[in-house]
This record gives C-alpha cells, sequence and structure tokens, in this order.
C-alpha cells in the first residue's frame, strides 16, 4: 500500500510540473480560461486511470490528450454553432477570454499564462480556423509539437497534417500584419488613447488611431456585439463610453498594454490594443458583465 501512495504522489507531483504547459496549451486552442483548466482536469483523470508503466515521455503523452481534449470542444462547438466565424456574420463578434495582469489582476491562474502569451488580436483569429487548422497551427507553431505527434491527436497523416498547418498560418500571416513591438512605445499611444478618451479630446484621438482602425466589441449573448471601422467611428464610440467609466487603468492584456474600465468598483470593460508604426489599428473589448466578473478584476 505504501509503495502505491508513493507512485501516486509520484505521478501527482509529474502532472503538476507539467500543469501550465497544458494549461498554456489549451488556453491557446480554446480561447477560455475556465475551458482551458476543465481540459487540464480531464487529462489528470485520464492520466490517473491509465497505465503509465511504459510512458517513456510524459509530457509528449499529455499534450496529445489535451490536445484531443480539446479537438472534441472545438468540434462540438462547431456543430452547434454557437460561434459563427466572423467572415460568415461580421455583426457576431466572440471575443477570447482576455488574460490580464497587473493591480486589477487576482487570480494566480492568469499570472501563469502571461509569461508566454499571445496577443488578443492572434487569439481572435484562431477563431476562425477550422478545430483541426487550430490545433495543428497551435500545437506546431506555437509549441514545436512535431507533425507526427499532431498526427497523432487529429486522427491524420503527419503530411495532412503538415498542410492543415500550413494553410492556417497563411490565414493567419494574413489577418494579423505585424504590429510594434516596444512595449514602452505601446503603454506611451495606450496611455495617449486614454487621456484623450476621458477628455473628450476628438482631435487629439485621431491623432492615435489609424484612419482603417477596427474596433470590435463583445457584450455577451444578451448584448448586441458591434464591430466599428474607422478613426472617427472609432473615436466617437470611446468618448461616449468614457463618459461612463470612473476609472480607466493601464494594464497588461495578454502581456500587451491594455486597459481595465471601472465604475463604482466594478469592472466595465477590458480593452486590448493592436498597435502599428505608433498607431492604433485594431481595438478588441470585452464587456461582457458574466465572464468580467469570472476574471477576479476589483476596482
Amino acid at each position: 500500500m505504501g509503495e502505491e501512495n508513493s507512485g501516486a504522489e509520484l505521478l501527482a507531483a509529474r502532472f503538476e510540473a507539467e500543469r501550465p504547459q497544458l494549461r498554456s496549451v489549451a488556453y491557446r486552442m480554446l480561447g477560455s480560461v475556465a475551458e482551458a483548466e476543465d481540459a487540464v482536469q480531464e487529462a489528470w483523470f485520464r492520466l490517473s486511470r491509465s497505465d503509465t508503466g511504459e510512458l517513456r515521455n510524459l509530457g509528449a503523452w499529455l499534450t496529445t490528450v489535451v490536445g484531443r481534449i480539446c479537438l472534441d470542444q472545438l468540434r462540438s462547438r462547431a456543430s452547434r454553432r454557437e460561434d459563427p466565424l466572423p467572415e460568415q456574420q461580421e455583426g457576431r463578434v466572440r471575443l477570447p477570454d482576455p488574460v490580464v495582469s497587473g493591480s486589477a489582476a487576482l487570480d494566480p491562474v492568469h499570472g501563469i499564462l502571461v509569461a508566454d502569451s499571445v496577443g488578443i488580436a492572434l487569439m481572435v483569429v484562431l477563431e476562425t480556423l477550422s478545430p483541426a487548422e487550430r490545433v495543428a497551427f497551435v500545437l506546431h507553431d506555437l509549441f514545436d509539437v512535431p507533425f507526427d505527434g499532431i498526427a497523432e491527436v487529429l486522427g491524420r497523416t503527419a503530411a495532412s497534417t503538415r498542410q492543415l498547418a500550413s494553410r492556417a498560418r497563411r490565414r493567419v500571416q494574413g489577418a494579423t500584419p505585424a504590429g510594434d513591438t516596444d512595449d514602452g512605445l505601446k503603454r506611451t499611444v495606450v496611455e495617449a488613447f486614454l487621456a484623450a478618451a476621458r477628455g473628450g479630446d476628438f482631435d487629439a484621438l485621431l491623432t492615435v488611431l489609424d484612419p482603417e482602425v477596427v474596433a470590435r466589441s463583445d457584450g455577451g449573448p444578451l448584448v448586441p456585439s458591434v464591430l466599428r471601422r474607422g478613426a472617427a467611428e472609432v473615436a466617437a464610440q470611446a468618448i461616449a463610453f468614457a463618459r461612463f467609466s470612473a476609472d480607466g487603468r493601464l494594464v497588461l492584456v495578454n502581456g500587451s498594454p491594455g486597459v481595465v474600465s471601472f465604475a463604482g468598483g466594478r469592472p466595465l470593460s477590458v480593452m486590448s490594443f493592436t498597435i502599428h508604426r505608433g498607431r492604433i489599428t485594431g481595438l478588441d473589448v470585452l464587456t461582457d458583465p458574466d465572464r468580467l466578473a469570472a476574471l477576479g478584476l476589483t476596482g
């Protein structure tokens, strides 16, 4: 009995060592922190019921299991049509969960994801991929999993899996032009946007917004989603929204400067920015009260 307990404790310790990586994989596949955690926990259940005597590479085995769990989740979403593709229904916006860090973030789970986080803009594009494309791209391009291993997840040949990842890569690159990488510059731009919106300075907003800026807002199932294009329309909306927000704070959203707005101590929105050549080209805003409440943000 003692040896069995010791073996179970060792297996649990080895799993916990893999948990952060598995959570990162699942989050990028699903775009949901809660669903990612559920997928990782399901992987633990499967591991605890498996014969691990001949398991040579626990990390690879668990990544395969999490990949399959996420693939099933993505296929289930597609079959229920809960998340229409943006090109199929442009007015419907479904943003992934933001990973917020800084003074407003309380949940340590989010902090674990920040270290190697990818931007919301990329996560939005991942939502437009087919389940198989998303799994292939995330595992190969973001986590360097060999195509042989991905083929095992998808139940396809390695050659077919390579084609899926290549197709997904082209779509991602075409939809997410390179943004600025200087965090100091991005912070300055976001601060200028925040100050102009608070001050109702329309002209100042136009100087930080790209003329072709696209703003997406996800208010949840009960609130119409909004997609706005053009600097003038986005600037007008930013000023109108700022009037309802008593407190806007600069934080990191998926590792990049963003803003959390509060009113009465409760979060109103999380804003993520895409910045290119010193101007805002994309603005993604989560205003869904249920999802905001789940992020553990405090005013």
